[in-house]
């Protein structure tokens, strides 16, 4: 029976990937509009092909390094398992091919984005809404059938006499290909958000606040580079993201059902295989909820939002039913589903509530707008204070979903640590279960965003400009609400890479002929210890230094990582600025409109800042998790992972959701509030968004990464650590 239902997994990858041709296909035969809408879009699209390819270039020379590295500790000491390094390199690489998928389709969505506004609201949202949609299915199809493969590979080479241990160890292998997709998704992230943010901070302080045009005006030399920037950071960096946040989810649950299940090994594959299929079944509920969204003429915000509730509300119903089914064809627990449950609820209440603190259809940011009154500095003190406000919600929602999904799987039994954690993976999994519509709202943001942008420049119509405007506002909305999705899922999911590093520290001690602990005053068996015993044998407890160092390093990294990526925005948006002033002093009529702008250097600037800038940070998240399982031993290593997560998910949700609140603000007033564009409070809101653009586009989405970057890397590393 689990081997037929095990079919489903690539079958449902197939469908996804099927149909995000189709939309991909549906999009490429609308038209781009008029020939200087074409100009435009293909400006765009040639500078964000153009600096993927040199990211790319500089990722691939990281890869080679960290394979030699990866294939050396397999196969000269036996410190790894043989197939890390070829595993490494493929999450790698699936990660990265998401998100360029991703990023052609919005490159080439905009402009037909912008064209199909001109004939009405709802058709901009679709074409809009069914690009965003190509990313997310390529996301989930991509992933599942990479999971796919290797498990059908695996089962096929691991050669283990014990039924149970072997699939010990193909998930455990199969874990370590997220460190690829976690690495890849790091410098997409952090390059694309010092390319964006430099980019959109040098086209908002000259264009907006000092010449007072607006942001996407032609005669901006920034414009082009900051169009650029939303395709690579907001879509190529979310959906490498998103691919390592869905498959860590899967793969850490799978490796926890594998040890919490040891015992008996038919119940054992079902549980490995019960994420998967939860996951496959998400892609067809997915699509159902693509196809309900739809608007009408004259939407309001809060209509609009509701459009896209509905589609995601679908799926997320269906998704409950469909756990059920698959809970009963696996004969598991029952109560795993409330695990499930909890994980979609967790994640609902997440989304509300950034949507409530980012949203300019309710009063935090309309407060902040209101707080422009009394000039730069109250906007940016506001913004900060209902940011750090903000996190209390997710806080909450967090902390009920990991002891409501452990209780379920547990059987209400505190005691019962392995199964209870095995239900917050599930607990994740659930969240990401609908990620084909979730990203897809995310996704759709910066098509809009670009769309208004070609509006802007291509001279269209006032109507046409304010429904783009209405898409793109909601744009920024679905953006914080998927970026709060991320993170919350990353807040399960490095609960659950935690226990997966205990299992991975098993596997080593044994791989390094310690057969036996010492437990207190009992000896067991290594390959028979639970996760308490190990907690026991390292003394894992606060009264233990290297703990207690462990977490305060991993809780300064959040902040010396958020630092390193602000300065480097900082530091590339200082040359776009000075770019921007000299481009208006020394080429005469730009003003005017008889000159054009050099778009061509400012993409140059940013895409310089953004390749030199990026590595350090990104290579940080790699080296300290390395050098602390030197110095302190897994006890320190585990400590700087609990550290690094219960700093990193916080401040993650407060820069988010400030940033966003910042960027609605200034659109609220945009819309001809408390003033409108042009006027003193629309200048004090466009400084604030200058402030958040850093906040929520760069250093923000990428702590997410690095909380599950340096559990990847230290369970890599693990059979180094547990020797040492």
């Amino acid at each position: 029976m689990q081997n037929n239902l095990f079919w489903i997994v690539p079958v449902c990858a197939v469908i996804a990937l099927c149909f995000a041709r189709i939309f991909f296909k549906t999009m490429m035969k609308e038209s781009e509009g008029t020939d200087l809408m074409k100009r435009i879009a293909s400006h765009v699209r040639s500078g964000a092909m153009a600096y993927l390819r040199q990211q790319y270039r500089v990722v691939g020379m990281v890869f080679l390094v960290l394979c030699v590295l990866f294939a050396w500790m397999a196969y000269g000491p036996g410190l790894q398992n043989g197939w890390v390094w070829f595993a490494f390199l493929t999450g790698g690489f699936f990660s990265g091919l998401a998100g360029y998928i991703g990023m052609k389709t919005a490159t080439y969505a905009s402009a037909r984005t912008a064209n199909a506004a001109r004939r009405s609201l709802n058709d901009g949202l679709k074409v809009a809404f069914r690009s965003g949609a190509v990313m997310g299915l390529v996301v989930v199809g991509l992933a599942l059938l990479d999971i796919s493969l290797w498990w059908l590979v695996l089962n096929v080479f691991v050669d283990e006499p014990n039924a149970a241990e072997k699939t010990i160890m193909i998930t455990t292998t199969m874990l370590t290909f997220g460190m690829g997709a976690s690495t890849q998704a790091l410098f997409a992230r952090v390059g694309g958000g010092i390319f964006t943010k430099a980019a959109d901070v040098g086209a908002d302080l000259v264009g907006k606040v000092e010449a007072g045009i607006p942001e996407d005006d032609p005669r901006n030399p920034a414009t082009i580079a900051d169009n650029v920037g939303d395709n690579v950071g907001d879509v190529a960096g979310m959906g490498a993201d998103l691919y390592e946040s869905y498959c860590g989810a899967i793969l850490s649950t799978a490796a926890l059902g594998a040890a919490a299940f040891r015992m008996s090994p038919d119940v054992q594959l079902n549980a490995v295989l019960a994420p998967m299929l939860i996951a496959a079944f998400g892609i067809v509920l997915s699509l159902l909820g693509i196809f309900m969204v739809r608007t009408k003429e004259g939407a309001s915000q809060q209509q609009l939002l509701r459009t896209l509730d509905k589609g995601i509300n679908l799926s997320s119903v269906l998704i409950i039913v469909a756990s059920f089914l698959v809970i009963h064809l696996l004969d598991l627990s029952y109560w795993i589903c409330g695990s499930v449950i909890v994980g979609l609820l967790t994640g609902i209440v997440i989304g509300k509530a950034t949507e409530y603190y980012t949203s300019h259809a309710y009063k935090p940011t309309r407060d902040i707008a209101k707080s422009a009154e009394t000039g730069p500095a109250t906007v940016i003190i506001k913004g900060i204070g209902t940011g750090m406000i903000s996190t209390a919600v997710p806080v909450f929602a967090i902390v009920v979903g990991i002891i409501l999904s452990f209780l379920f799987a547990a059987g209400f039994d505190f005691s019962n640590v392995s199964m209870g954690l095995y239900g917050v993976g599930i607990a994740a999994v659930g969240m990401l279960s609908t990620l084909g519509i979730t990203l897809a709202t995310d996704a759709y943001g910066p098509i809009a965003d670009n769309a208004g942008g070609n509006a802007e420049m291509s001279k269209l119509g006032e109507e046409v400009r304010q429904r783009t405007d209405a898409l793109d506002a909601l744009g920024n909305t679905t953006a914080a609400t998927g970026k709060g999705f991320a993170i919350g899922s990353a807040a399960l999911t490095g609960l659950a890479l935690i226990a997966s590093y205990v299992e991975e520290i098993k596997i080593g001690l044994s791989r390094a002929g310690e057969t036996v602990l010492t437990v207190g005053e009992r000896i067991v068996n290594t390959t028979e210890a639970t996760l308490t015993d190990f907690m026991t044998y390292y003394d894992v407890t606060l009264m233990n230094p290297k703990v207690l160092a462990g977490i305060f390093i991993g809780s300064m990294m959040a902040f010396v990582f958020c630092g390193l990526t602000m300065n480097a925005v900082g530091r590339a948006a200082q040359k776009m600025v000075n770019e921007v002033r000299r481009q208006f002093r020394e080429i005469k009529g730009i003003l005017t409109g008889i000159a054009e702008p050099d778009y061509a250097r400012c993409v140059e600037i940013s895409t310089k800042g953004a390749q030199r800038e990026m590595v350090f940070p990104s290579l940080l998240a790699i080296i300290v998790p390395i050098a602390v399982g030197f110095i302190f031993g897994v006890a320190g290593v585990i400590g700087l992972l609990a550290g690094g997560l219960g700093s990193g998910f916080v401040l993650a949700i407060f820069m988010a959701n400030s940033g966003g609140a910042w960027d609605n603000a200034k659109k609220y007033i945009e819309e001809g509030n408390l003033g409108g564009k042009g006027s003193a409070n629309h200048k004090a809101t466009v400084i604030g968004d200058t402030v958040g653009d850093p906040f929520k586009d760069t250093s923000g989405p990428s702590l997410n990464i690095l909380i599950k970057l340096m559990s990847m890397v230290a369970i890599v590393m693990a059979g180094v650590t547990c020797v040492l």
